[in-house]
């Protein structure tokens, strides 16, 4: 199905609405002039029976309508429209003037007509005030629409007369006739030339939305870093133009992390198995004893349960950024979990020479399993980096509004330029890769794989609350904020 184009569309509705409203300045035009037409039209029949029937009126006898018809006629003189007949106290004709096509019987035009032959009209008394209101209508000869007005006019003599004051109303149907035939004609020649016009001013104005389609064109994944030009963009699309830029920035940096994951992964990945490759390649140089075999083994097994945990780890996260990842959240006593991980740990406490300590209280809603996976994270890093004889310490305090779980321990501070960067994916402070054995924790893997903060980072993103480190002389602390009813 062919996709109708946004610039004939609104050019066609642009052309509706200029028909619309010709059709209505049109009409509204047509029928004033109309209007005004009939009222010039009305004031000259009424002036016009006015005039007749005063002159009428200053007759002695109705002989004097004869010998002054010649007055009586020159008051509609010049207007081949308009039509007079005066008819004497009998009833009959005695003046006419331009009454062919008056009356549409023809002998009514003949000369032998009387008064009584006339349509039926409304007469004027004499004495009454001639208006509009006593204008009549009927139809003359082929169909013409006529106007007038009969009135009676009282002679000196007393008699009474007959004036008769009418207009042919063709000449006012054909004005208006080609009047509206020119409206027509107008309004097709305007909406064409409006529809014309406004796609032509529509397809200008929509150049900057395909100047952005062609810089949108322009991305590339070899060229993340490019943007829509912001320069000559109408206000209405700067909105647009900038959520696209965020769009593409963001997709930009993801793609970035991405590449970085990638790489880093790899790398962790390689290492473990190129110690696997080496130690093989030593033990098959030559011949080995059983001891030897049985340790590189248990070597080689080691540094298969290092790329399990990465493994595992990789797919925690991956898993965690789905939008349906599943949280069991529960209320529990915080203090009291962190008893039970301190527990866990004594046992790789004691080989470190450290010790750890559970302080404070507090309630917490949060998913248990998720909750044991980030403290352990911590607390497993904090024990490969507290000197031996030192401390860590496991505090749970509670505020109005969050729960916040402290791990800190003592040791060499933690450089400000890497205190906010230690959550990313595979960054180590230092270059070492060492290594944790692995405890077979259920609730989560304690070894390094430059993962483990990052796993605490997105548990608290989970919950909706954060994580974040504090280091100085005196030690390092890592802080989980759980918001309350999170």
């Amino acid at each position: 199905m062919r996709v109708r184009s946004l610039a004939a569309t609104l050019a066609l509705a642009f052309g509706a609405t200029t028909l619309a409203v010709f059709v209505l300045v049109g009409s509204f035009l047509y029928l004033a002039l109309e209007k005004q037409i009939k009222a010039q039209d009305n004031l000259d029949i009424v002036l016009a029976a006015r005039h007749a029937r005063r002159l009428a009126e200053e007759l002695e006898t109705s002989m004097g309508i004869r010998e002054h018809s010649d007055r009586l006629i020159s008051i509609v003189l010049g207007n081949q429209a308009m039509s007079m007949e005066v008819f004497d106290p009998a009833g009959n004709r005695a003046v006419e003037h331009n009454i062919a096509d008056t009356f549409a019987v023809p002998n009514v035009a003949s000369g032998a007509a009387t008064l009584a032959a006339l349509p039926p009209l409304a007469r004027v008394a004499a004495s009454a005030r001639i208006t509009e209101a006593d204008i009549g209508e009927w139809t003359g000869r082929n169909g013409a629409p006529i106007r007038g007005i009969l009135t009676d006019a009282r002679l000196r003599d007393g008699e009474t007369a007959s004036v008769l004051v009418a207009r042919n109303m063709s000449d006012r149907w054909l004005l208006l006739d080609r009047y509206r035939d020119r409206l027509h004609l107008a309004g097709v020649a305007g909406v064409t030339l409006a529809m014309l016009l406004g796609y032509l001013l529509i397809r200008a104005a929509l150049r900057p939305l395909r100047d952005i389609a062609a810089s949108a064109s322009l991305v590339t994944v070899n060229r993340l870093n490019t943007r829509i030009a912001v320069a000559r963009v109408p206000s209405e699309l700067e909105t647009l133009v900038a959520s696209l830029n965020a769009m593409l920035e963001r997709v930009d940096l993801g793609f970035q992390r991405l590449s970085r994951f990638t790489a880093d992964l790899a790398h962790d990945m390689r290492t473990p198995l190129s110690n696997m490759r080496g130690a093989a390649e030593v033990a098959l140089a030559r011949p080995r004893s059983v001891d030897e075999y049985e340790s590189l083994l248990a070597s080689n097994l080691e540094e298969c349960d290092r790329l399990s945990r990465m493994i595992e780890n990789v797919l925690f996260l991956a898993r965690a950024e789905h939008p349906q990842f599943v949280k069991h959240m529960r209320e529990f006593d915080a203090a009291r979990e962190l008893s039970h991980i301190a527990e866990y740990f004594e046992g790789i406490a004691e080989e470190a020479l450290v010790r750890v300590r559970v302080s404070g209280a507090a309630s917490l809603t949060a998913d248990l399993e998720l909750f044991r996976r980030a403290v352990s994270n911590l607390l497993a890093n904090a024990i490969r980096y507290t000197p031996q004889g030192g401390e860590i310490v496991l505090d749970a305090s509670a505020s109005a509004d969050v729960v916040r779980v402290t791990v800190s321990n003592e040791g060499q501070p933690i450089a400000a330029e890497h205190i906010e960067r230690i959550f990313d994916r595979f960054y180590r402070v230092d270059p070492s890769r060492s290594s944790l054995p692995s405890s077979g924790l259920s609730r989560g893997s304690t070894g390094s794989a430059g993962l483990g903060l990052a796993i605490v980072r997105t548990i608290m993103e989970l919950h909706g609350g954060s994580v974040h480190a504090q280091s100085d002389a005196r030690s390092t602390r890592f802080v989980l904020v759980f918001r309350r009813g999170g």
